[in-house]
Formats: C-alpha cells, sequence, structure tokens
C-alpha cells in the first residue's frame, strides 16, 4: 500500500500558472509571451566575465553568507547613484540572496509571525499568498481598481489594523505596469506613521519605468525607508532569470533579521555569478540607465503591432508586461481563453485571474513583451487574426 499523502500546508495551490503556460506553450509549438523572461541573452561582457569566474578565476567555495564583499560594496555605490540617496551600509543592509523570490520568502519567514495579518494588494504575484500563509501569516487583500491598478488609500487605511504586521508593494506592478508616485509615498509614510508595521517593497522591475519617468523607490523616502525592506532582481535588469541572483536593502535591524533566516535557507548563492555581477557593476554604470529606452521601445513596437488587433491594450507605465481585454475576440472565461489562444492562435498567455487570490475574473491576459523584435512580430501576426 502507498505511503499516504502528508496533509498538505497549501491544499488549494497546484502547480503554478506560469509553469502550466509555458508547458501548454511547449507542447503545442506555440510563441511564449506568457512567463516573464527574455528570449535574449545577458550582455556579452557579463556572460564573459561569468566564464572567466566559472573556469580560470577558482571561485568555487562558498561565498560570505550576506554576499560578497565587492558585490554589496558595488550595489551600495549604484543604489546612491540612481536614487540620489546617502548609500546603504554594504556590511549591514545589504544581502544577496537566491533572486528576489528567496529575498522576499526570508523577510516574510523573519517578520511575520502566526496570526499577524500581512496586507496584499491585488492582482498580485501567485507567491505572496502562500509565501504569507506558510509563516502563520493571514494575507488581507486590498484591491487595485482595473484599468490603472492604483491604489486606493482609504482602502489600505481601512484595512489596516492593530494585527498589521507588514504592507506588500510592487511598483512597477507585475501584471500591470503601474508605477508609484512620490504622493502615493507620502500617503503610506503618514498611513504607516504611527504604527509598527513594515514595507516589504517589490522593486524588480525598478529600471523599467517610461515615458519620462523616474522609478520611485520608497528607499528615496526617509520614514519608509526606516521601515522598509527593498527588493531588487540582478536577473530582471541583466536579463539573466535564470541565474536567479537578487538582493535585499533593509536597514541593519532589519537585515539582521533577514540573514538569521537567509543563513538557514540558502547561506549563500552562486559565486561566481556574484564576481560577474560585481564586474558588471564596477565596468559599466550605462546599462540600468539604457533600460527604460530599451524596454519602451519593445512596449511601443507591440502596442503599434496589435493597434488594430480586437484587443483592447491598457496603459503600460512600466515594467515589461502588456494587460489586454479580449472581450470583441471572446466570452470564455480567462483561463479557457489563455488555453484556447494558446493551442488555436500558437500564442501563450497568462490569464490575470490567477494574480487574485480568489480567482477573479476581470476579463483580462498578460502578454510578456521583454521579447526580441521577430519574437513579438510573429505573436502579433497571430493575434490580429483573431
Amino acid at each position: 500500500m502507498p505511503f499516504p499523502a502528508p496533509a498538505s500546508k497549501l491544499p488549494d495551490i497546484g502547480t503554478s500558472i506560469f509553469s502550466v503556460m509555458t508547458q501548454l506553450a511547449q507542447e503545442c509549438g506555440a510563441i511564449n509571451l506568457a512567463q516573464g523572461f527574455p528570449d535574449y541573452d545577458p550582455p556579452l561582457a557579463l556572460q564573459q566575465a561569468l566564464a572567466h569566474h566559472a573556469t580560470t578565476a577558482s571561485h568555487h567555495q562558498y561565498a560570505p553568507m550576506p554576499g560578497l564583499p565587492r558585490l554589496r560594496e558595488a550595489i551600495a555605490r549604484k543604489t546612491a547613484r540612481v536614487y540620489g540617496i546617502d548609500a546603504p551600509d554594504p556590511a549591514t543592509e545589504i544581502t544577496v540572496t537566491c533572486g528576489a523570490t528567496e529575498a522576499l520568502y526570508a523577510v516574510l519567514a523573519a517578520v511575520v509571525h502566526p496570526g499577524d495579518e500581512v496586507l496584499v494588494l491585488e492582482p498580485a504575484y501567485d507567491l505572496y499568498g502562500p509565501a504569507i500563509r506558510l509563516q502563520g501569516g493571514v494575507p488581507v487583500y486590498v484591491p487595485l481598481p482595473a484599468p490603472h491598478f492604483r491604489p486606493d488609500w482609504d482602502q489600505v487605511q481601512a484595512a489596516l489594523s492593530p494585527r498589521t504586521r507588514l504592507i506588500m508593494l510592487n511598483s512597477p506592478h507585475n501584471p500591470s505596469g503601474a508605477v508609484l508616485t512620490d504622493a502615493d509615498l507620502d500617503t503610506l509614510a503618514a498611513l504607516l506613521r504611527d504604527t509598527p508595521t513594515m514595507l516589504l517593497s517589490d522593486e524588480v522591475y525598478e529600471h523599467m519605468v517610461f515615458d519620462g519617468e523616474p522609478h520611485r523607490s520608497a528607499m528615496q523616502h526617509p520614514e519608509l525607508r526606516e521601515r522598509a525592506f527593498v527588493l531588487s532582481s540582478f536577473g530582471k535588469t541583466y536579463h539573466a532569470t535564470g541565474w536567479k541572483m537578487g538582493y535585499c536593502i533593509a536597514p541593519p535591524a532589519l537585515t539582521a533579521e533577514v540573514r538569521r533566516v537567509h543563513q538557514f535557507l540558502t547561506f549563500a548563492v552562486s559565486t561566481p555569478t556574484q564576481h560577474a555581477l560585481a564586474d558588471a557593476l564596477e565596468a559599466d554604470h550605462l546599462h540600468d540607465q539604457q533600460l527604460p529606452a530599451f524596454y519602451q521601445q519593445k512596449r511601443d513596437l507591440f502596442r503599434e503591432l496589435l493597434a488594430n488587433s480586437r484587443f483592447e491594450l491598457l496603459p503600460v507605465p512600466g515594467g515589461y508586461f502588456q494587460l489586454a481585454r479580449y472581450s470583441r475576440i471572446s466570452a470564455l472565461p480567462d483561463v479557457e481563453f489563455a488555453r484556447h489562444l494558446t493551442r488555436e492562435a500558437g500564442v501563450a498567455v497568462v490569464p490575470v485571474s490567477a494574480f487574485y487570490h480568489n480567482g477573479h475574473d476581470e476579463g483580462l491576459i498578460r502578454f510578456c513583451f521583454a521579447k526580441q523584435e521577430a519574437t513579438l512580430r510573429a505573436a502579433a501576426k497571430r493575434l490580429r487574426a483573431l
């Protein structure tokens, strides 16, 4: 008789929709605009640096638990340069992690106790809710109203309670691309001013804000910086999602708690990859400055290609995703339409209901435009035929 399955901590959670749609795309030979990864390579200099450190520089042993000192120092300099703030202390405020995913999980595991409430503005990346629940926390969902998906701060204030341990923000926002303003940060700071509530600010798309607007980081707001964990992603910034490299910046007391978990979660991440990224940050101060124009060109091309289609395209202020309504094409629920689109039109997308804890269906799908021009043109040709 087979061994019985254990009682699940997440009995309602199946395989991630991103994995499901990517597998379906592979089975159908569809163009994959579902999962958020580029189909082009990282900068050549970064690839060469990794090859050097992995094969000739003998960097094969554990890195220090918080990350290589030279990489943390490079992150500190870059952060000060980009945001015009005092550099975070590499020794006490920066932790290199196995992608922003590990950073997010480490933060939640470090500070969320059973029964604590965590405010999640949704639609939200599907990791947030389950990671909170695995700590015994209670996700409290606050809707971001379509089509602009900007916070309703009155609703956020109404959701705050004495049990609110943490509020989670994501800007630029996945899936919508919405971005926070200075006024948003001021309002949030006022709401949290007399509370012990901390902030987790997921800023992995920080260098993808368009139309001449800057990214507003929680680190730039003095009050929020004192209570914020700010997450960044080398994978997003350098087109290398498979490298799984990210980092968390937080004040010393908060960083100490993250490291208590990080040391037992992954301890340290790839040593040669850390050296390669340090090389890239030390040698090239233009890469992150060029990303807004790089991705805006892709956004504008994709929107132009679909301008005469039957899809209704929503605004995209940042990130590398395009939301679209499909009501002029089909009345199917979004999950069924996404599967239909993959099988019949040969283009894989993600249904936006996957970003809601209760499967709320706004009749929207998400395209990823972090693709080569040829990929976008081929996909658009198929989509315009609908």
